[in-house]
């Protein structure tokens, strides 16, 4: 049973950055493809940005150029690096992992992803 755990959520004002963090239980990093995805209130579950075993990355087009997802196999850790942030960020975010090795354009689908964390919020304020 892979457990995923956030950290790193936080408030911050518009323009500013934050680092979010995801530890694994066990070294899953170099064989899953990991993901970030968001939810806002009344919001469907959303993909932010994506991984694959190999390091190859993908993100939705609302933040492109603004956030970085990056991950240390050694650590078991997947960083987002979010700068930039605007108020339409705030969300609880998710880290999600999964075995198979699917496709890059499917990885922002929440749906092809096994294993979740609890969440980290993040609040921008204008």
């Amino acid at each position: 049973q892979v457990q995923l755990v956030e950290s790193g959520g936080g408030s911050v004002q518009a323009g500013g950055s934050l680092r979010l963090s995801c530890a694994a239980s066990g070294s899953i990093y170099s064989k899953y493809c990991m993901g970030w995805f968001r939810q806002a209130p009344g919001k469907e579950r959303e993909g932010v940005a994506a991984i694959d075993s190999a390091g190859t990355t993908i993100y939705a087009d609302s933040v492109k150029g603004r956030f970085t997802i990056s991950k240390d196999n050694a650590e078991n850790t997947l960083y987002l690096q979010m700068n930039s942030l605007k108020p339409e960020d705030t969300a609880m975010y998710y880290c999600a992992a999964d075995p198979t090795p699917w496709e890059l354009v499917f990885l922002l689908t929440p749906g092809v992803f096994n294993y979740w964390g609890q969440g980290t919020q993040v609040t921008v304020s204008s």
